[in-house]
């Protein structure tokens, strides 16, 4: 049986970075229609009901209709570590991050961290994130396993290092190649699951491990690469230490065979000019970590300038360095730290960036991330007065973008009236 949700509706038509504001398509009275999975039909709602009299009928009200949310960058091992206080990136990784994650050779402990960590960002109103696990493949297991349980489309890759971290938490570069060739083997395009060739970031690998990884992407290209890149000015100088060669840090992936158009590069806050110029060139993707990047004090990321000049960004939480699951609150991040850039970001932009283009970003924008026919139907119903400071502000809201910008800017998981996942109601 189909299924018809009522209730404002929000889609793009095309970037609003590049389009404006009228790229976004809003219904007041809005439906969509749900068969299979796969959303099959959108418009106002008399029309869709007209049209489709036999399907079952969830009528939201004036809660807003949208694509779920898409986190492009996350730790879901972090989960037990956000908001943790006093610390820089090198730091957080020896204080918090690595003891954390030598817990997860256990999968037991994965398995609980990766169900705690999914149905908090389900509460939030995400339905697809891309996370790094692990060095230990029990941990790429478990967070499969959980979102194959939800239904839910994730990405997910070991975490390779086979230098600077602690005893027992470093591979090798014939263990990181081995491992993450097995996991593509055993969950890559197994229902909604895709496979990520994941090396933590360029100063927790050596030579020969990045050689594996680009020699593994080059065998199986249609995968993405995720890493870090240009985090902190310490980090970037800890880079230029350990490969004197490179031109700079986006140099060292380079060098390795890992840079493309499946490349997933977090953070990029301290980019060079050249670095800017070949990423574009490459067709790479950036992802946007705002909560992250004010709470370990990395930087100001350069959204208006570098989507201006058409690099592809998408958005995240990076759980646990960033400090909150809510895309809500990471789009209310990304807006404050592009003010202190002296840019105001539409709140059409922000919407853009949770949804389709974090899809985009991550190759994914012609199955999830907008709400038109053909894709998954991954949908969240928010209510845009969730609260009575929202509510009062949301009161006096002459259109959309006035009605939505409070919830952006001060709504949290209790605006997240319902979620749907490949149209199942989950929440």
């Amino acid at each position: 049986m189909a299924d018809l949700l009522l209730g404002q509706t929000l889609s793009f038509a095309a970037d609003p970075f590049t389009e404006g504001p009228g790229a976004a398509r809003h219904e007041s009275r809005g439906a969509v229609l749900i068969e299979g999975g796969i959303i099959r039909a959108t418009g106002p709602a008399d029309a869709l009901r007209r049209a489709h009299p036999a399907a079952r009928v969830t009528d939201c009200g004036d809660a807003l209709l949208s694509a779920g949310f898409v986190d492009a960058h996350m730790h879901y091992p972090q989960t037990a570590i956000i908001a943790s206080w006093g610390k820089r990136l090198i730091d957080w990784l020896n204080g918090y991050t690595f003891p954390e994650e030598m817990r997860f050779g256990d999968p037991a402990h994965a398995a609980r961290a990766a169900d705690t960590c999914l149905d908090l960002m389900l509460a939030q109103g995400t339905t697809t994130a891309c996370s790094y696990a692990t060095i230990h493949p029990e941990s790429v297991d478990a967070f499969m396993a959980a979102a194959q349980r939800r239904g839910m489309r994730v990405l997910a890759g070991k975490t390779c290092m086979d230098r600077n971290a602690p005893d027992g938490l470093r591979d090798t570069a014939q263990s990181a190649h081995d491992d993450s060739r097995a996991l593509i083997g055993r969950w890559h395009g197994v229902d909604r699951l895709s496979v990520v060739i994941t090396p933590r970031f360029a100063p927790t690998s050596t030579r020969q491990q990045l050689e594996a990884l680009g020699a593994l992407w080059a065998e199986f290209p249609h995968l993405l690469m995720q890493t870090h890149l240009s985090e902190q000015s310490e980090e970037i100088a800890w880079v230029r230490a350990l490969f004197p060669e490179a031109r700079d840090y986006l140099d060292v992936y380079e060098m390795h065979g890992l840079l493309g158009p499946g490349a997933v590069f977090g953070h990029c806050i301290h980019l060079t000019a050249r670095e800017r110029a070949r990423l574009l060139e490459a067709g790479a993707a950036l992802v946007h970590c705002p909560t992250s990047n004010s709470f370990i004090g990395s930087g100001l990321f350069d959204l208006a300038g570098l989507k201006a000049e058409g690099q592809r960004v998408g958005l995240a939480t990076d759980i646990g360095g960033g400090s909150s699951f809510s895309m809500l609150r990471t789009m209310a991040a990304a807006y404050e730290i592009a003010q202190l850039r002296g840019a105001a970001i539409h709140p059409a932009q922000l919407w853009w960036l949770a949804t389709a283009g974090s899809a985009a970003a991550l190759g994914l924008g012609d199955r999830i991330g907008n709400l038109v026919p053909g894709r998954e139907a991954d949908i969240v119903a928010v209510d845009l007065a969730s609260t009575p400071a929202i509510a009062q502000r949301h009161a006096r809201a002459s259109d959309i973008w006035e009605a939505l910008f409070p919830t952006i800017m001060m709504g949290d998981d209790r605006a997240i009236r319902q979620v749907w996942v490949a149209g199942r109601p989950v929440r």
